[in-house]
């Protein structure tokens, strides 16, 4: 079965999303981003969320997470929970 390791960063709007995902694009850490500005909890973790299956988080951030690159900050990609950017930091079938 295959698993992803990934971490987000989610915000309550599309445009800091955005904004967001600039200053890591030009040099903004993700994981300091994460703990600065994400509202999950995962934000204390730099937005690590672990490694899981398809079907264990919602249908919206599996889509990105089981076909985006590796590595690559994807989003905004809204959710019920908000905006998120997205990196993939691993996929295994």
């Amino acid at each position: 079965m295959t698993v992803a390791t990934a971490r987000h960063i989610l915000v309550d709007s599309e445009g800091f999303c955005a904004e967001l995902k600039q200053k890591i694009i030009d040099g903004t850490d993700f994981s300091d981003a994460a703990r600065e500005f994400s509202t999950c909890p995962s934000g204390g973790r730099g937005g690590d969320l672990g490694s899981f299956h398809p079907g264990q988080m919602v249908r919206e951030f599996d889509a990105v997470v089981f076909s985006a690159p590796l590595n690559e900050v994807q989003g905004p990609v809204q959710t019920q929970f908000g905006y998120h950017l997205i990196e993939v930091t691993s996929r295994q079938d």
